[in-house]
């Protein structure tokens, strides 16, 4: 089967076609085997094959497979799911540190990863969702915000910014998010009571302080943004950091939580249905094929465009 290798820390040419044995039935114990149709590209990936996150990755070396976020067809029978049924899922590559991550053809995953994707949901819009709502809604739950909250959402416009906007608007907070420009009058639509535009960190803390001059009472970091929007928050507020190189040192009595998604395939389930049913929306920015994960890579490190690429398999 073919499988995208990471061969070397460094920039998207480190990323090579390589053929590996397909799986076998039951080789894996407790593991079922997934025949993708696509696989999202997440900035956890980018940072990854950078080498960015090699002391936090431990003895894995390359060669290794990135990959976390999965759409496919279920090749062995599972509990409740026939061979055949398309599913999607989130392989927890950082609690694994095997190196089999989604960027191939077939995957092992564990039954409780999966959720079924409803019909009319296409692969690609399947792929861009599981992670990206796992972070969002695993985040929130580590801030603990009561309800009419103020909450600031860094990165608004990316596909885990727009699922924390969805759900903190959901949830009863009061919430202001950065935006891409162009998508302000969007993210009020999805929830956002207040959206300003991206800049460097000074704009953006100024635009903030002017909708919110009270200051914010937690903040969603998808933007990566790290310290920079740190003044923004309350004394004894709460910062949900997503990337361990963007953890902010606490300060004025400040609750820091790092935020690592993990699968839950119930709250998966319900959120597909509900992405099915147009209550929630995610953004797929640009569909490659396999073969093509180099300039994937390229254009998710440029910010190309606002959303999740996703490699057709």
């Amino acid at each position: 089967m073919r499988v995208v290798e990471v061969t070397a820390y460094g920039g998207p040419e480190v990323l090579r076609m390589a053929r590996r044995p397909e799986p076998e039935a039951g080789d894996v114990p407790g593991k079922v085997r997934v025949r993708l149709k696509a696989a999202g590209v997440n900035q956890a990936d980018v940072r990854i094959r950078a080498g960015l996150y090699a002391d936090a990755v431990g003895d894995l070396k390359p060669p290794f497979v990135l990959g976390t976020d999965f759409a496919g067809k279920l090749l062995d029978p599972v509990p409740g799911m026939a061979p055949g049924t398309r599913v999607a899922g989130t392989v927890p590559w950082y609690a694994l540190l095997n190196g089999e991550g989604t960027y191939a053809e077939v995957i092992w995953v564990d039954p409780e990863w999966l959720a079924v994707i409803p019909e009319h949901v296409e692969y690609t819009v399947a792929a861009s969702v599981p992670l990206a709502s796992a972070t969002a809604q695993q985040g929130l739950d580590r801030l603990a915000l009561p309800a009419g909250a103020t909450l600031l959402v860094t990165g608004g416009s990316t596909v885990v910014g727009r699922f924390a906007v969805q759900h903190a608007h959901a949830a009863g907070l009061r919430v202001v998010a950065v935006a891409h420009e162009g998508d302000e009058a969007e993210l009020r639509i999805l929830g956002a009571d207040h959206a300003v535009p991206r800049g460097t960190p000074e704009e953006v803390r100024a635009r903030v302080t002017e909708v919110a001059p009270e200051g914010v009472d937690g903040i969603f970091d998808g933007a990566l943004f790290g310290g920079g929007s740190l003044p923004l928050l309350k004394d004894g507020g709460v910062f949900a950091a997503i990337a361990p190189d963007r953890i902010p040192p606490a300060e004025r009595n400040i609750r820091v939580e790092v935020v690592r998604a993990t699968p839950d395939a119930a709250r998966l389930k319900e959120t597909l249905q509900k992405v099915a049913d147009r209550e929630l929306l995610t953004r797929v920015a640009d569909v490659l094929p396999l073969e093509e994960v180099a300039e994937a890579h390229r254009r998710a490190e440029a910010g190309h465009r606002p959303g999740r690429i996703v490699l057709l398999i």
